[in-house]
C-alpha cells in the first residue's frame, strides 16, 4: 500500500499538518484494537482529504465506507458553516466505536451516520453533493460511482480510494482477484466518461480525484 520509502514517509508527514488530539486517538485505537487497521486513512491521507475538502468548501459531503470514523472527521474539517455529512457503512460492530468518536468531534451535529448497505441508502437521499468519498468494498465501485453521479453538483467532486490496489493494478490479473478486476474497469470508465475529468494521484493506496464537468 506504501509506495514510498519508510523515511521519506515519516519526512512528508513531519512537514504536514498535524492530526488533531481526537484523530491521533482514532488512529491509535483502530490500530491496537480493530480488525484490517490498514483499512484507515491515517496521517498522510488525512490531510489529504482535509485540504481538498477545505479548497471545495462543500455544504453537502456524502461518504461511503465509514470504517473507525476517521476520513469523516478529516473531510469535516473543510464543511461549510451550515454543511452536513452523511457517512455510510454497513459494519455493525464498528457502530458503538464510530459513534462514540463522532460524539467527540466538534462537528458531531453536522455528521449524520447511516448504518446500513450503501446501495440501499444512497437512491433514498434526496441531497445534492459537492464532495463524494468513495472508499468501500471495491467490487462496487462502479456501481457507486453510477449510483452518485447525477447526485452531484456541476464542479462538485468526488474521490475515491485504492485505486492503485498495493499496485496490483499494473501486475499480471489473477483468475479470482475481483477486487482488482472491479478497479481495473472502475478506473477505466473514469477515464472515457466525458462528464467528468480526472487525475489519479499516487497517494497511499492511490486517490481518483474526479471532477463533474
Amino acid at each position: 500500500m506504501e509506495f514510498i520509502k519508510e523515511e521519506l514517509m515519516l519526512y512528508v508527514e513531519q512537514y504536514s499538518q498535524k492530526e488533531s488530539d481526537l484523530l491521533v486517538k482514532i488512529n491509535r485505537e483502530t490500530n491496537l484494537e480493530v480488525l484490517r487497521p490498514r483499512m484507515l486513512s491515517g496521517h498522510l491521507q488525512g490531510r489529504v482529504l482535509s485540504m481538498l475538502s477545505k479548497m471545495i468548501s462543500p455544504k453537502c459531503i456524502l461518504e461511503i465506507g465509514t470504517y473507525t470514523g476517521y476520513s469523516a472527521l478529516c473531510l469535516a474539517e473543510g464543511l461549510h458553516k451550515d454543511g452536513k455529512l452523511i457517512t455510510i457503512d454497513n459494519n455493525e460492530e464498528l457502530k458503538d466505536r464510530v459513534d462514540a468518536y463522532l460524539a467527540e468531534s466538534e462537528f458531531k451535529s453536522q455528521i449524520d451516520f447511516k448504518l446500513g448497505a450503501a446501495l440501499d441508502i444512497i437512491p433514498q437521499l434526496t441531497e445534492s453533493f459537492d464532495l463524494i468519498f468513495i472508499d468501500a468494498d471495491k467490487t462496487n465501485y462502479l456501481n457507486y460511482y453510477n449510483l452518485v453521479i447525477d447526485k452531484l453538483k456541476p464542479g462538485a467532486f468526488i474521490i475515491a480510494d485504492n485505486v492503485l490496489w498495493s499496485g496490483k493494478v499494473v501486475e499480471p490479473l489473477a483468475d479470482d482477484d475481483t477486487d482488482t478486476e472491479s478497479l481495473l474497469e472502475f478506473n477505466k470508465i473514469v477515464q472515457s466518461d466525458k462528464r467528468v475529468e480526472n487525475v489519479l494521484f499516487p497517494i497511499r493506496d492511490g486517490l481518483m480525484i474526479i471532477r463533474k464537468l
